[in-house]
């Protein structure tokens, strides 16, 4: 055994201002659904019934379990790392990192959905949007705008989020109340089971409801998380929910269905139908600040990952480097580059793909939640599932079996470039423990991270680890003294286990 000394580190502490509850529902939202755009393909798919029950049973086989895993894990590791952590500390690092790669790479894509949602819904009145030179510039130009509000920090963001919430959801609101003279509730009901397109109906219905574990990422920013994370969970999920049922309501009610016209966009066109020219033209532009809502989230949940991934070592340390707005500068240029790589691709081919990866990334999610219950029992949990580990088990069932679904309805072209993908990430993550062990790039361990009890003794779940290029040497844990600098031992030193 060998013993090394090292000079006393003191905790700092990140002294940017913390999301509140009410920005943390909206970004939640936007990180989830953003209102009912892209919700239109369901009806296509599926029709008028099946779309209903959809967004009805979904959220109790989906939503619910995801929003629960989350409250539970995040408030366990109130950190940025997020679902990374949750794994690495399950299954080891190395699906740590495969999971945050999984996750980042689905996050980009789903993000470079969003410029095209946008443009989709303005190419009704602004017709040059369409297709061309012209599209591509406005695609690149929004991106440009709104990495850059990402950049001006997370208060900025919540705020944002809540502004352009509250205005994307009014002309639902006002559309319904001007509908009810013309709603017929039996078209709410009428279904074909022999005309169904279960691919796009299952991507469709994913692709809206899931992604509750991406606040995850951001929870090192939220004030008092272990309170306020379980509660915006709560809140967003009502909101999101009632977000989709109330205009697929009012638009399959009052419209005669014809499936073929029900695409992304398809609600400019009821607005128009129900309310005239002066309701479209608002519900344009709701659409549009809503898909730059969505955006922003996104990326928010994006560029953090990336931070804290640093910050636990599996990237580089030029990913922990923030700006003065407290926003990850190095997460934000690689998130946005990704988007701008991906625009090129349809808009089925963006769900698709990346439901594809992040299904792969809730299996571990999954595993890990359980493991966890199994290995860790009697860790601090401020928020806990109900159920102890059978319940774990039962909760995880439902969504376990919908992924098997969704996974086997995928396109072999989706598949062979998600694989490639996951293939990408199996070998990256040992070549940059290569790369670390060299020291040809600077990656350390962040000593701002939380030291979690685990009520059984003074072991903590995430101990750090330090490499010296010639083996791994683990910190014996260590705790916080009353004035809230790490106290190692009486003389003030670490002591290093090897």
């Amino acid at each position: 055994m060998a013993v090394t000394e090292l000079p006393t580190t003191t905790r700092t502490t990140n002294h940017f201002k913390k999301i509140s509850i009410l920005p943390l529902i909206f970004i939640i939202f936007y990180e989830v659904s953003g209102g009912p755009f892209g919700s239109e393909d369901a009806v296509q798919a599926a029709g008028p019934l099946l779309t209903l029950l959809g967004f009805i049973i979904f959220p109790f086989i989906w939503s619910i379990p995801e929003a629960l895993i989350t409250a539970e894990m995040g408030t366990m590791f109130p950190e940025n790392s997020g679902y990374v952590i949750w794994v690495s500390t399950a299954l080891g690092p190395y699906w740590g990192f495969q999971q945050g790669w999984m996750k980042w790479i689905s996050g980009v894509i789903d993000n470079a959905l969003y410029p095209v949602l946008f443009l989709d819904y303005l190419k009704s009145s602004i017709p040059s949007l369409e297709k061309g030179l012209p599209r591509v510039l406005a695609s690149w130009g929004l991106t440009l705008v709104l990495t850059l509000l990402n950049y001006r920090g997370l208060t900025i963001v919540g705020f944002v989020a809540v502004c352009l919430g509250i205005f994307s959801l009014i002309p639902f609101v006002v559309m319904g109340f001007i509908s009810i003279p013309k709603l017929e509730p039996s078209r709410w009901v009428e279904v074909d089971l022999k005309d169904i397109d279960w691919s796009l109906y299952l991507n469709t219905l994913f692709w809206n409801l899931n992604y509750w574990d991406s606040i995850s990422t951001l929870v090192g920013e939220v004030e008092n998380p272990k309170k306020t994370l379980p509660k915006g969970l709560f809140f967003a999920l009502i909101l999101v929910v009632s977000a989709y049922l109330i205009p697929l309501l009012v638009g399959i009610g009052a419209v005669p269905v014809d499936r073929a016209v029900w695409s992304d966009g398809y609600y400019s066109d009821i607005a128009m139908i129900i309310g005239g020219g002066w309701l479209r033209w608002w519900l344009n532009a709701a659409a549009a600040v809503a898909n730059m809502g969505l955006f922003v989230a996104e990326m928010s949940a994006d560029s953090f990952q990336l931070l804290g991934m640093a910050e636990r070592g599996m990237l580089p340390a030029i990913f922990t480097k923030r700006s003065r707005y407290g926003t990850p500068i190095f997460g934000i240029l690689f998130s946005a580059t990704g988007v701008v790589l991906l625009s090129w691709l349809s808009f089925d081919e963006i769900v698709a793909a990346e439901n594809f990866l992040y299904c792969f990334g809730m299996i571990l999610e999954f595993i890990a939640f359980i493991l966890l219950k199994i290995k860790k029992p009697n860790a601090l949990r401020p928020y806990k599932v109900p159920g102890g580990k059978i319940g774990a088990i039962i909760l995880c069932i439902p969504p376990t079996i919908l992924i098997g679904f969704v996974l086997y309805f995928s396109s072999l072209k989706v598949m062979v470039i998600s694989l490639i993908v996951m293939v990408i990430g199996l070998v990256m993550q040992p070549c940059l423990k290569f790369v670390e062990k060299k020291k040809w790039i600077k990656f350390s361990v962040s000593p701002d991270l939380p030291d979690l009890d685990n009520g059984e003794g003074t072991q903590t779940l995430v101990p750090n680890h330090l490499d010296n290029g010639e083996g791994t040497q683990t910190l014996e844990p260590h705790h916080l003294d009353n004035e809230g600098t790490e106290n190692l031992n009486n003389e003030g030193t670490q002591t290093l286990v090897q």
